[in-house]
Parts: C-alpha cells; structure tokens; sequence
C-alpha cells in the first residue's frame, strides 16, 4: 500500500526543508560566536612573574603587584594589574589574595593602628591573621585565598589562586 503525497504536501514539505536549513546556517555562526569563549583552552597552569626578589622576602608580607597578559575575558583581551600580599614561613614563600572574603574590599598589612600583626579590611573593620584566617567576629566569613608560588631564577612567580591551605 503506498501513499501518495499531494503536490500541496510536497510544497509544504519542501518549503519546511528549506526555512529550516537557512535558520540552521544562520544561527550555526551566532551559536558557535557564542560559545567559542567556553571552547577555548585555558591557562589556569601558568605562573605569572614578579620583580619581588625571592632572597628580599621576609617575615613581614608586602604586597607585591603583577600584571597577568593577555588576560582572556570572553572575547575581550587585556593586560590585568593585580597584586598579592607576600612573606615568608620558615622556607616556604606565602602569597595572600587582598580581596576581602566579605564584600571583595582591600585588606592591608597593619591597616589598623589597634590590630598590629594583622590584614585590615577598612571597609567594614575586617581582621585576618598573618596565615589569612578570618578573625571570628568580624565580617569576613573564610580566610583570604591564596596563590600558588614558584621560585624562577630568584624572583617570585604567582600561580592560579586555591583555598588558603594554612589555616585549620
């Protein structure tokens, strides 16, 4: 038993084909212009290098600032100014995000005259202790995040930014 298609089927039929296949090639482009961002391959491995000599690093952290090249955002590409707070503990280099975990604001080494010893958060009097733990009490919720450190030819090179791993 066969079917017949009428002429009016067949027009139908066609005309579907043919929109749907010019939707497909002109949304094909808009589709890929969107999530070639999402595609591409990241960076997250590379160390981004300092002037902060390694044998200069002491006890005390100072704030050390880089810039990240080519930073990647979307489809916009621009050098990003950033900064790290920087000591040392024992033999290891310590590097310390200044972003606030309340609201984002920049702590400072001993940004308060009645918290020595400590990160200040002057935008809602946030304390951190050297290690970046938060000081219960005060508005931040976790403990400052920290960067991954590497030692290259003497100076200081930063890392992706992890979960601080010195506090309990």
């Amino acid at each position: 038993m066969s079917s017949k298609v009428s002429r009016r089927q067949f027009l139908s039929y066609a005309l579907m084909g043919t929109g749907g296949f010019m939707a497909s090639a002109m949304l094909m482009p808009m589709v890929r212009f969107a999530l070639d961002p999402v595609l591409q391959p990241g960076s997250d491995g590379e160390f981004i290098p300092t002037q902060q000599k390694a044998d200069d690093v002491t006890e005390v952290p100072v704030k050390v600032d880089f810039v990240i090249k080519d930073r990647k955002d979307a489809w916009y590409v621009s050098d990003v100014a950033d900064s790290a707070w920087v000591y040392r503990d024992g033999d290891d280099i310590i590097a310390l995000s200044p972003v606030c975990k309340h609201l984002g604001c920049t702590v400072n080494w001993e940004g308060d005259a009645n918290h020595p010893d400590m990160f200040f958060c002057p935008c809602h009097d946030g304390l951190y202790e050297k290690n970046g733990k938060n000081v219960p009490g005060t508005p931040p919720l976790g403990p400052l995040d920290q960067y991954e450190v590497e030692v290259v030819d003497g100076f200081v090179h930063l890392g992706k930014i992890v979960p601080n791993q010195l506090v309990d």
